[in-house]
């Protein structure tokens, strides 16, 4: 399977865990949901890595990657929690869709070349990402949008770092103890957090079957980029992996009977072709 066919399974788990966040977000608190979706991913993961992952290959380097791989997607996940929050969609969702910029960028400084082309194909798919935020219905705001840019650019770097970094040290160690690694950092950073959070408990009962379905998407969608680290072009499945937005949408067209706009699909076919072109 090639790095691009990986992101574009990422691309599928993370929409559907961002369908079931649209509805849990309304109704449980942003970070105590978080919280229990990387709990329950840590549960997933660290049984399968004590048992099977490639520890001895473990270094100080790696560990250090780990580590900050795992920050990099804690604050990923928090900047694209509340840039949603805030809104409106057509702002953030773009910002927060750009980040194959960084990782092409991120790449080309590790020493791994990136054609014209392959940047003009990530740039085609931006632009569809942006087509169909955009277009899209929900303009609503629920706060300072500069507010809200500020956390989708959060969001955008975290992502771009976690992917970068977190293949670098699987290419040292193998993605299971990274993945482990990773998600406990991440941990010790939200659940803090979401314990300081007033009512931490509200909805989280309620919709604990939701928020463990989430954390198991959302623990195969991150060991999907990972495990890219040692195929051609690793950076190619955070590019596929940012399809998660359109894919939302789609799924929830199909799913909730949302409507899309004309030039929604128009975005949607733009987005996908370059996607196509890159996998030739």
């Amino acid at each position: 399977m090639s790095a691009l066919s990986l992101g574009l399974c990422a691309a599928l788990a993370w929409a559907i865990h961002d369908l079931c966040l649209r509805y849990v977000s309304q109704r449980a608190g942003i970070l105590p949901a978080l919280a229990v979706v990387l709990l329950t991913g840590a549960l997933l993961v660290l049984p399968v890595a004590a048992w099977v992952g490639a520890w001895q290959d473990m270094s100080g380097t790696a560990l250090v990657a780990s580590l900050f791989t795992g920050l990099a997607f804690a604050f990923a996940s928090v900047g694209l929690y509340k840039a949603f929050q805030i809104g409106p969609v057509g702002l953030v969702a773009p910002v927060i869709g750009a980040y194959p910029v960084l990782s092409l960028a991120l790449a080309g400084i590790e020493g791994d070349p990136v054609k014209a082309t392959d940047w003009a194909a990530a740039v085609v798919v931006i632009a569809g990402i942006t087509v169909v935020g955009v277009l899209g219905r929900d303009s609503r705001s629920g706060g300072s949008r500069a507010v809200a840019l500020a956390w989708a650019v959060l969001g955008a770097t975290g992502f771009a770092l976690t992917f970068a970094v977190g293949q670098y040290a699987t290419r040292i160690t193998g993605e299971l103890p990274v993945l482990a690694i990773a998600r406990l950092a991440a941990i010790a950073v939200i659940v803090p957090l979401a314990l300081r959070t007033i009512d931490p408990m509200r909805g989280i009962i309620r919709h604990m079957p939701l928020l463990l379905l989430m954390g198991a998407l959302d623990a195969l969608a991150l060991g999907a980029v990972m495990i890219a680290a040692p195929l051609d072009h690793p950076e190619f499945a955070a590019v596929g992996a940012s399809a998660f937005g359109i894919l939302t949408i789609l799924l929830a067209r199909m799913v909730l009977g949302e409507r899309m706009a004309p030039g929604q699909w128009g975005g949607v076919v733009l987005a996908f072709a370059a996607i196509g072109y890159l996998g030739l």
